[in-house]
């Protein structure tokens, strides 16, 4: 997992993990969350990398966007 930059210093997430087709996105209460190609769609999920790698607006887009659309949590 890569530590999530936060860069606006309050999101609720705190690592993320890039795989071809999903990104893994850890939040602080330790929950893991998969977000695939299957489950939330290719243009969300290239989305959510650009932010994850960007280090800003990835809690809100997931919230706004994708927060039921996980694959599965861990």
């Amino acid at each position: 997992m890569q530590i999530y930059k936060n860069l606006g210093g309050n999101s609720n997430i705190i690592a993320f993990e890039l795989g071809d087709d999903y990104i893994d996105v850890q939040f602080n209460k330790g929950m893991i969350y998969r977000y695939s190609y299957i489950s939330a769609g290719i243009l969300k999920v290239n989305e959510m990398k650009r932010l994850a790698l960007q280090g800003h607006g990835l809690n809100s887009y997931i919230m706004r966007n994708a927060r039921i659309n996980y694959e599965f949590k861990k």
